[in-house]
């Protein structure tokens, strides 16, 4: 790899693992598993020694965590919580071991190592003043997290009151105890709780780290003590002690629970002897776990090392390698991203890698697949990598049954149908069309906005998420997502996947103007939407409608007739449809919402926030009694109705003499 090279792959690099960061710390709704994100950090670290003159204070390998979320109050740590190196084989561990000995030789060799088992959940700190909990609070960027002290209360495990039978009860009555350590959902509580979601046609936890992690972070406290948590602390600040192995023995004095299987290792050997022992049993414990962490058992020598970059180098995580998986590629499909190339991505049976149901996996690119030699119908072999979805790492060629198709490029862009191309000496596909991944994102925005089907949670950053994954194509594809599709990508905590496949479920009935604005027709806004709708009354009726009677359309002009006529008329308009009907959506006939002729030939502007109704309320109560809606203030309006903080248009009234309502006088004249 030369400069140049590296210097992009280096920001690529920071730039993913910051969001990743972002989701798994702050979010605590992973895109990628820990052995995907540990190997990107590892490259990113490798590179940066490799190259130096790209070194940045603020890359992502110089520290710990993500921003806290704001909806928490936020609490600085007095001692940072800082994260470990991470080591998967016993290559790296006997590197690590090497450069302790080269530090302090002697020292090493008497200390020994403190072993512990890493538990896969929420690492919290409990601070303890006069024997009580006073806070408890998440580990969020390292330095500042978010207080959970409620939540953290209904964990049974956490005494509210230090242990009074303990030999250091007296000293936590007049020193600030502070302990850490991690939050997790045993494996049998978390069957019972997906197996009470089923019941309830909930959605099911994807493993119990999230799980966890969610419930921690929840506003309400009632859902962290409905799910039976647990916690084991590892840490202990503010009681001086010889040894981190008498850490654990005084949390467990003071009232806390500790890992039992932790033991002390008086040298390396016993420590791989150690892993390799879990790592044969650890499918028979309660809990899941991902690794040992590995500790200088004296605690001045381990001050003494000191801390590089975002890590004590007098600790380290020997971890298992990221879980790989069988499946078969069902078809290979093609997302666009936003600079138009063309990514394939195997559409796979559905399958359980590393805690989570994984039905994508990226293929890269089309190089990728011919030399990995890929097919639809292949048995393939994936696992979490660095991408947001997984990869497929090869094909089982011996498996196959003769029936199995290759996959080829498409020569025209699957979202706008232009061309396609490969430059010489790049393995991108590009669509040449500059507009058309923003054009096809906007209409996506239009077709779920408030005034079209009125979908929360699909907003701008969300739509366009969705469109790069791959996971909608069309406005169709909304109503085909599942839980399990949204579950893995970033900004989806635990409740917002939830919400937005509730808010398509019940947004699937639609009044027909609606449908029609919502399609996103040239030059038809919501009041023509209306007036085709007036004149037609069925979704039926309109796809069958003839030239003449789009023109006859009282008030629609010739160029607004056309675009309708054309629109409708246009295969791939009427397939869309067909697919929305046939997903679900269901489109009401027109019904007048007129009961009352009072505003009638009248059109009405709103601007600002309104007391006692939404400014969509007041709209319909507009068109309720006969009036019109106006975007903007005209000559052609007659009323604008005043409420808080108005904009220009109030401005714009004052300048055309136009009459002004306050919220009582519009109230008024309702009655």
């Amino acid at each position: 790899m030369n400069k140049e090279q590296a210097k992009i792959r280096i920001a690529k690099l920071r730039k993913y693992i910051d969001e990743t960061r972002y989701k798994y710390h702050v979010l605590d709704d992973p895109a990628v598993t820990d052995a995907d994100y540990d190997s990107l950090m590892r490259e990113l670290v490798e590179l940066e020694k490799q190259f130096p003159e790209f070194s940045d204070p603020n890359s992502p390998s110089q520290k710990v965590g993500g921003e806290p979320l704001k909806k928490f109050e936020k609490i600085t740590h007095t001692t940072p919580m800082i994260s470990l190196n991470d080591a998967f084989d016993e290559t790296e561990m006997t590197e690590w071991y090497e450069k302790l000995l080269r530090l302090a030789d002697d020292s090493v060799k008497k200390s020994g190592f403190y072993a512990e088992i890493k538990m896969d959940g929420l690492a919290v700190s409990l601070v303890y003043e006069k024997g009580i909990l006073v806070y408890g609070a998440t580990r969020g960027d390292g330095r500042t997290g978010e207080k959970v002290t409620k939540n953290l209360k209904t964990v049974r495990s956490i005494p509210l009151k230090l242990r009074q039978e303990s030999r250091y009860y007296d000293y936590a009555l007049k020193n600030r105890i502070e302990i850490r350590g991690e939050v997790y959902l045993p494996l049998t509580s978390f069957e019972s709780l997906n197996n009470e979601r089923k019941k309830k046609d909930e959605p099911v936890f994807a493993n119990p780290r999230n799980a966890a992690a969610g419930s921690i972070r929840q506003l309400d406290p009632a859902i962290a003590a409905s799910r039976n948590l647990d916690f084991v602390g590892y840490g202990l600040l503010g009681i001086g002690t010889k040894t981190h192995q008498e850490e654990h023995e005084i949390i467990k004095d003071l009232g806390l629970p500790t890992n039992k299987y932790n033991q002390f290792c008086p040298d390396l050997n016993s420590i791989f002897n150690l892993r390799a022992k879990w790592g044969k049993t650890r499918s028979k414990l309660d809990y899941q776990i991902d690794g040992i962490v590995i500790n200088i058992n004296d605690e001045k020598l381990f001050a003494k090392l000191g801390i590089v970059g975002k890590s004590p180098r007098g600790a380290i995580a020997f971890k298992w390698p990221a879980e790989e998986v069988t499946t078969i590629i069902e078809d290979i499909q093609v997302q666009v991203g936003r600079t138009g190339t063309l990514t394939p991505v195997a559409h796979l049976r559905p399958v359980v890698v590393a805690g989570s149901t994984v039905s994508r996996a990226t293929l890269h690119n089309a190089d990728e697949i011919a030399k990995k030699d890929v097919r639809i119908g292949d048995t393939v072999v994936i696992r979490k990598a660095g991408d947001v979805i997984p990869e497929v790492v090869k094909s089982i060629k011996e498996l196959r049954t003769g029936k199995e198709k290759i996959f080829k490029m498409p020569t025209k862009c699957p979202i706008c149908g232009g061309k396609v191309e490969q430059k010489a000496g790049e393995v991108a596909y590009r669509c040449v069309n500059k507009k058309c991944f923003t054009v096809h994102r906007r209409q996506l925005e239009h077709f779920v906005s408030k005034a079209a089907f009125d979908i929360d949670g699909l907003g701008p950053k969300i739509v366009e998420q969705l469109l790069n994954e791959g996971i909608v194509k069309d406005a169709a594809d909304f109503f085909k997502i599942k839980i399990g599709d949204l579950e893995p990508l970033e900004r989806f905590a635990e409740k917002s996947s939830q919400n937005i496949i509730a808010s398509l479920e019940s947004h699937k009935v639609i009044p027909l103007e609606r449908f029609i604005y919502a399609l996103g027709i040239p030059l038809v806004g919501i009041e023509t939407a209306t007036d085709v709708a007036k004149k037609f009354h069925t979704l039926d009726a309109l796809l069958k409608g003839k030239s003449e009677e789009f023109n006859s359309i009282y008030g629609v002009g010739d160029k607004v007739a056309a675009a309708c006529r054309d629109y409708f008329s246009n295969a791939d308009n009427r397939k869309l449809i067909a697919e929305l009907l046939k997903n679900g959506v269901s489109v009401k006939n027109y019904h007048s919402p007129v009961v009352a002729n009072k505003f009638a030939g009248q059109i009405f502007v709103v601007t600002g926030s309104l007391e006692t109704m939404t400014r969509d309320d007041a709209h319909k109560k507009i068109v309720e009694f006969g009036g019109k809606i106006g975007g903007a203030v005209t000559k052609n309006t007659h009323f604008v109705v005043v409420g808080e903080n108005p904009g220009s248009k109030l401005d714009k009234a004052k300048e055309l003499k136009i009459k002004t309502l306050t919220e009582k006088q519009f109230l008024d004249m309702l009655k």
